[in-house]
Formats: structure tokens, sequence, C-alpha cells
């Protein structure tokens, strides 16, 4: 059995790993096997029932990213069935977060047939094996991971509590909610993903619980119909790739949001070379403002990305016109296989379908996805989306995968992590490890510098004259980096990020 570097999102998903990966598993059949098992074990976090990215390069081919996010429903309904089936949510999670969740607020999902579509194309291992482990975990019981639990805590009730079922998901008997550390099961789960491994992810679309999730959305004013789920697929796109320092990295294409705004972020620190957080500030006040003034209110999210890119490689970034929770994993082999999987299900929709144990997703209504208004785009739309999974190679067999969660901070994150390994030559622990920044603007269009503590960061945020808030050392609020190398020598290694619960492990072998 050939060795994986794996960078997954806690024990669960590591052990998912690593059983894959001792029964001969590749990197994709690792990453994918970890994949499930977190969708299956943190709730709240991220489910089946929502959309993920999964970014593929095999030795000697050229890179892929399957597309599997989630799709604006609807297909077949009459103008007058949309903006109805939400309610609004507050939550001091983050911040402070208010979003709509219900039937109304759930897109499309498609992450299952997303990881099947992967596996089938560069896996080694059968399908089942490869969802087993999942089910396994919701039978036998499940440790709740740390970030699940904290969610949970402010939103099990308010979120999760209208619906009996999503309820007791997401709570202990007694109706309090799951807490670092318990064992839950999902035996209603376990029997679902046990149909997915021995049918396909058909069986969430088209199968007995795509004609459950489609009777449940008509009765409840949802919008995801049997001709939406009929009609998706996940769809092969080729990614954006950008040559930083050594690394030719291959990064989420439009219509994701994430990609090209990571490319463009790294191709401007390559232009600078020897960076500064000065130009971290500059380069992401610039992208993340074109992105709050234009790109989010685009109309044709593919469109706009390649004009992003096509402007800023003609200009620069003078060329910019001016007018939420996921979970990753990373794998890389010791043939060079390398997958990046990010997967999300939005703040949940505080619903399942019902009898699966399935939790869905809350995508249409999640404010910063969806600027131009509730259900304001066309059926069959893929939906925004800041996921962003990378991988990379150099002409010397150094490979690697990378990804991380943190809503609009992944591309930040991914460019400070990227930047410092690719262009300053950190090692994974240090570029994950080393302080953060992210620009984000207020209600007045004001950009405000959320920032780890670091000297050097404090002065270039006074010289540059800008408002900041200091988040102390290592916040979660930086997202959660993993990433799975594989150095020129063959030697494999992966590094977690200290903001989450990272687990890491060298498996197989």
């Amino acid at each position: 059995m050939a060795e994986v570097a794996l960078a997954a999102t806690g024990p669960v998903s590591l052990a998912a790993g690593r059983e894959v990966a001792r029964a001969g598993g590749n990197a994709v059949d690792v990453a994918v096997a970890a994949a499930l098992a977190a969708m299956a074990t943190e709730p709240g976090i991220v489910s089946l029932g929502g959309g993920a990215f999964v970014s593929v390069w095999a030795p000697g081919e050229d890179p892929v990213v399957v597309d599997g996010n989630v799709e604006m429903p609807g297909r077949g309904l009459p103008r007058e069935a949309f903006g109805r089936g939400v309610r609004e949510v507050y939550t001091e999670y983050g911040g402070g977060v208010t979003m709509f969740a219900g039937h109304g607020s759930v897109a499309t999902p498609l992450a299952a047939a997303a990881c099947e579509d992967a596996v089938r194309r560069f896996g080694a291992a059968p399908w089942a094996d490869v969802v087993a482990p999942a089910v396994t975990a919701c039978r036998s019981g499940y440790p709740m991971g740390g970030a699940a639990a904290r969610y949970l805590g402010f939103v099990a009730g308010s979120l999760f509590g209208p619906d009996p079922e999503a309820h007791r998901v997401v709570t202990r008997p007694d109706g309090t909610p799951l807490r670092v550390g318990d064992v839950a099961t999902n035996p209603m789960l376990a029997d679902v993903l046990a149909l997915v491994g021995a049918r396909g992810a058909s069986v969430l679309t088209t199968g007995e619980v795509g004609r459950a999730m489609a009777a449940d959305m008509a009765a409840h004013d949802g919008l995801v119909t049997a001709a939406d789920l009929e009609a998706v697929a996940p769809v092969e796109r080729t990614p954006l790739r950008r040559r930083v320092g050594d690394w030719d990295l291959a990064v989420n294409p439009p219509p994701s949001v994430g990609g090209p705004m990571l490319a463009v972020m790294l191709g401007e620190l390559a232009r600078h070379g020897d960076y500064d957080w000065a130009d971290v500030l500059t380069v992401q006040q610039a992208v993340l403002r074109y992105r709050l003034e234009v790109h989010d209110v685009a109309t044709d999210l593919d469109a706009a990305g390649h004009a992003l890119l096509a402007a800023v490689d003609r200009h620069g970034l003078a060329g910019l016109p001016t007018s939420a929770s996921t979970a990753h994993v990373s794998t890389v082999d010791a043939d060079g296989l390398a997958c990046a999987v990010t997967m999300s299900a939005g703040y949940g929709a505080g619903i399942t379908v019902p009898g699966t144990g399935m939790l869905l997703n809350n995508a249409l209504g999640e404010p910063e996805l969806n600027r131009l208004g509730l259900h304001s785009l066309a059926p069959g739309t893929r939906l925004a989306s800041n996921m962003a999974p990378t991988t990379g190679r150099t002409d010397d067999g150094r490979v690697l995968a990378v990804g991380s969660p943190g809503a609009d901070r992944i591309t930040t994150a991914l460019m400070q992590v990227l930047g410092q390994g690719c262009l300053h030559g950190a090692d994974l622990r240090t570029a994950i490890e080393a302080p953060r920044v992210h620009v984000r603007f207020d209600d007045d269009g004001r950009p405000v510098v959320e920032h780890e503590s670091h000297p050097a960061i404090t002065a270039a945020v006074h010289a540059a004259g800008l408002r900041a808030t200091d988040h102390g050392a290592l916040s979660m609020y930086f997202g959660g980096v993993g990433a799975a190398y594989r150095d020129a020598d063959g030697s494999l290694s992966a590094a977690g990020d200290p903001r989450r619960a990272a687990a890491v492990e060298v498996v197989g072998g």
C-alpha cells in the first residue's frame, strides 16, 4: 500500500482516511473518505446536503477541478413560489450573523456526487469502500469536535429547534447542545450512506432520498424540485494556473469567486517578490474592494471572474474596475497524486430530509453569497463560493495540496500561507502558523484590518492610516489551513492549522 500525507478536519475524518489508505486507496480515495466522514459527523459545519469542490492533479496530467457546488433551484415553479419558505435567524456566532433558514434557503446539493465523480475517475478503491468509514462512524458513534460544538452552542435551539429531527442530530438526549467529546450517533444517516455506497450518489438526487427531499420541499415552500435534482450534475473544470516562485499552482476557476480572487492576490505578491505587510494590505484592499463593489453583484460570475483576471494580467491592480461554514481536506500520495477537497453547507438550513438524518444547506440564505437578493438567480445557476482548494507542482518534483475553511477569509488565509511558502521559502508548518491579516469593509465601504498580534503588522496598519482590530494570536477567525506535501526526494508530510482542530498524519505504507 502507498503512503498518503493527509491533513484532515479532525480525528474521525483522519481515521476514515487512514482506513482507506491501509486498504490501498490513493490520495483521491483518502481525501474523499476523510471528506465524507467530516460531512457525516460534523453537524453544523458541513453535511452531505451541501456542496464541494474536489481539486485533483495527477502526475503527468493536467489538473482538474470537479465542481460540486450548490445550484439555484426552482425549475418548473411559478414566479410566485420564489421569496417564500424562509425565516430569519440571528446568531452571535462569528461576531453576529443574520441569515435565512428553512426550506426556502436550501440550494440543490451536489457534494456527494462530486466526491463520487472524483473517485470514479482518479481513485483506486471501490466507491463503497470509500464511503464505508462514514457509515461506521454514524452507526457506532463519533466524538464531537470543537468547531462543531462551538457553533452548535450558539444555534442548536434557534436554528435547528423548529425541526425535531434536525434538533435531535445536534443535541444530547436532554435537548442541550452537543459538547466537545460527546459521542453522538446518526443511524438514519448511516442507512443513507450505506445506500450511497451501494448504489451511488444518485440516491440523493433521483433515488429514494432525492424523491423524499422534493416532496418535503413542495410541502413547505422550498424551491428544490424533482426537475432540479434530475438536472444537477458535477462539472469538471480547468483550474486557473498561476506561477508563484518555483510553483505552478492550480486554483478554483470561475464561477467560483474564491479562486479568481486568490489567483489575483498571489499574482500580485509574485510581482512584488520580497513583499512585506504593507504590500499584503495594499493587495487585499484592492482585490476585496473590487469583489465587494463589482464581483459580488455580477449576474454572470463566470464572465466576471475571467474579466477580473484579464484586467489584472494587462494592467496590474490599477486595471481593476471600481463600482460562510466550511471544511477542508488535503492529500498527496507517494506517487505525486494531489487532491484538495473543500466543502460547505453554509450556516445550515436547520432542517433535514425527513427520515434521513441528513442536514441541509442554507446557501440561498447566506447574505454574502446572495448580494443580488433572496432568490434572485435563475434556476440552474451555480451559486457564488469562497472555496478555493488548490494543488501545485514544481519542476523538481515537489507536490502540494492545500485549502482552508473560513468564509471570505479563505482567500486571504491561502494568499498568505502560499505567499510564505512559495515566495519566502517557509516550510508548511511555519507558513501556516505565521500571523495573518484580513481586510474587510464596513457598511459605509471603509476598510478595516482584522489581524493577529504582530509588531510589524501593527506598524503597517498605522502607516497606512487604517482602522484595525487585533484578535490576538492564532484566532479561528482567520481560517484553518490544511496542507499535504511531497518533497523532491519523495518524502511526505502534512500540516494543520492550530487555529482549528487539525488532524494530520502520513497514513498507509
